[in-house]
This record gives C-alpha cells, structure tokens and sequence, in this order.
C-alpha cells in the first residue's frame, strides 16, 4: 500500500488505467442502455416503469459503494498518513454525492407510479437521504478549513462516523417494515430477476463503476497538482521573505 503513497508512482499507474476505465465505461453504457430501453420486456405489474430501475439500482449500489471506498481510504489517511488516500476521499465525495442524487430522483420517479407518491419517509429512503447530507457536509468540512491537512483530517473522522449509517441502508428492509421492495439481485438464494433484466442491470452497473474509476483518476490527478501548486506558492512565498530566489543557490557573502 506504500507504494502507492508517491504521488509520481500514483500518477504514473492512473495514467495506465484511465484510458481502459474510459472504454470499458463507454462500450458496457452503451449496451446496458440497449439492452434496457430496446431489449428487455416491461414487468407484469410495473410496465415500462421498471425501465428505471436499470438507472436507480446502479446508483444506490454506487452511492454505497463509493462511500465505502471513502471510509476505507480515511482509515488508511488516518492511521498510515497516506496522501494519495486523503486526496482520493476528496476526489470521490462530490462523485458519490452526484450518484447518491440520482439515486434519490430515480426513485422519486418510480415511486410516484408505483406508491402513489414521490417521496415517503420510510427507513430505506431516510437513511440514503442521510447518506447523500453526509457526502455533503464531508464536501463543505474539508473547504472550511484554511490548512487543507486539517480540512481533509476532520473530514476522515466524519467519513469514519457516517459510516455507520451504510449498514442501516442495507439491511434497513429486513429490520423495518418499508415500502421499498427487499433485495432481488445480490441474495443468498441467488437473484430472482431473470436474465433479461438482470444481464442489462449488470451491465449498468459495472458502466457506472468504470465511469466512476476514470472520473475518479481524473479528479485524483487534479488534487495531487494541485497540491504541488499550493507547496510551490508557499515556497515562493516564504523565499520571498527571506528575499531569497526559489530553486536558486543565494551568493555568498
């Protein structure tokens, strides 16, 4: 894991990756698109409606899924003082916030035929709205500091408190009694859709995870520059008070 702590090594390997994530994203939305809008057959009880869920599924699963690459990396921050890690959790919050968002009107869409209603404040819709303030106040916390370190040290410990909220989502079906329909993909009976929906629900979802990794890259990159920009400036500036030239040998006296 070290390894991937120099910044150059990170930039280098993102540099490699970006690219295959890129048309792995491209080629698997395309299909998934076309398997979903042209291929699969409308459901017995939803009609077309369920069109949705190829859109809503793979946002919930992502919007759990990069928080959890989010705490993860704040553990790894915190502990191991990992700078690649810290400047990931930045990269992926207004990413996963922007998931959690689609998420949240997708459904809002499916319900309103489905329930009668655009939003009810059942356990599984509260709990990924809490989800989606948190994502928020992680992305305003670590702008409210003027030290960046200390911003992205106080947003690692509210990424590792709000992750206890990931695990209400999840099971928040089975402990409570929701509206939202109980898990039919990922069960240990295996899924119950069949293979018309599932091959294209699949097929959005790894779309949606390449698209995530490549913008994820991207946005890691920036950070890491423009991390190297705020050390330059700062030394500029120090340099200056010293009445020194940055990168230069001062004569001798």
């Amino acid at each position: 894991m070290h390894r991937f702590a120099n910044p150059a090594r990170f930039l280098r390997l993102s540099a490699a990756l970006r690219p295959w994530a890129l048309g792995v994203a491209l080629l698997t939305l395309g299909a998934g698109l076309w398997f979903a809008l042209f291929d699969s057959p409308p459901d017995y009880q939803q009609g077309e409606t369920v069109r949705i869920m190829y859109i809503h599924v793979p946002a919930a699963w992502m919007a759990m899924m990069v928080y959890t690459t989010m705490a993860v990396a704040s553990a790894v921050g915190l502990v191991w003082k990992h700078p690649v890690a810290e400047l990931y959790t930045k990269a992926a919050a207004p990413l996963g916030a922007g998931f959690t968002a689609l998420c949240l009107l997708s459904g809002s869409l499916w319900g309103q035929p489905m329930w009668g209603t655009w939003w009810v404040w059942d356990a599984r819709l509260t709990s990924v709205l809490i989800l989606f303030f948190i994502y928020l106040g992680y992305i305003v916390l670590v702008s409210a500091f003027d030290d960046p370190q200390r911003g992205l040290k106080a947003g690692a410990v509210l990424t590792l408190v709000g992750a206890v909220n990931l695990p209400i989502i999840k099971f928040s079906v089975d402990w409570w009694n929701t509206l939202h329909q109980p898990a039919s993909v990922m069960k240990l009976g295996g899924s119950t859709l069949d293979s018309s929906m599932l091959v294209p629900l699949l097929l959005m979802a790894v779309a949606f995870t390449a698209l995530f990794a490549w913008l994820v890259l991207l946005r890691t990159e920036t950070e890491i520059a423009e991390r190297r920009i705020r050390a330059l400036r700062l030394a500029t500036a120090m340099a200056a008070r010293r009445g020194e030239t940055p990168g230069l040998e001062q004569p001798a006296a």
